[in-house]
């Protein structure tokens, strides 16, 4: 039995994103959320609220139990940057993109 929570948009990196994702993937849930709380990073904070939706997901949608569940597949996907225009001196114009990110994440039961 697989469940997921998906969070799409997130003002985050996909790389940044990603740094996080690699450390929770394969890990028992509640390992998982230990280790998210104490980490520093912002995708930490991110990635750990969908992990909660995840676990929410299974016990209500599919009545799993959640000591048995682990982080089956987690990825993050870059989504659309938002564009933005610094001013710069004799009337240019400077891009600056502000980077999104969709992050997927499923648990499962140890199978």
């Amino acid at each position: 039995m697989r469940t997921s929570a998906v969070l799409r948009g997130v003002r985050l990196s996909a790389q940044k994103g990603r740094l996080v994702a690699d450390q929770v993937r394969g890990m028992p849930v509640d390992k998982a959320l230990n280790l998210l709380a104490f980490s520093p990073k912002k995708g930490a904070k991110i990635i750990r609220k969908v992990l909660e939706s995840a676990i929410a997901n299974a016990e209500h949608n599919d009545g799993a139990d959640i000591d048995e569940l682990s982080v089956k597949i987690i990825h993050v996907e870059q989504g659309a940057s938002l564009k933005r225009f610094m001013p710069r001196a004799k009337g240019r114009g400077f891009k600056i993109t502000k980077p999104t990110c969709h992050i997927y994440l499923t648990v499962g039961d140890k199978e």
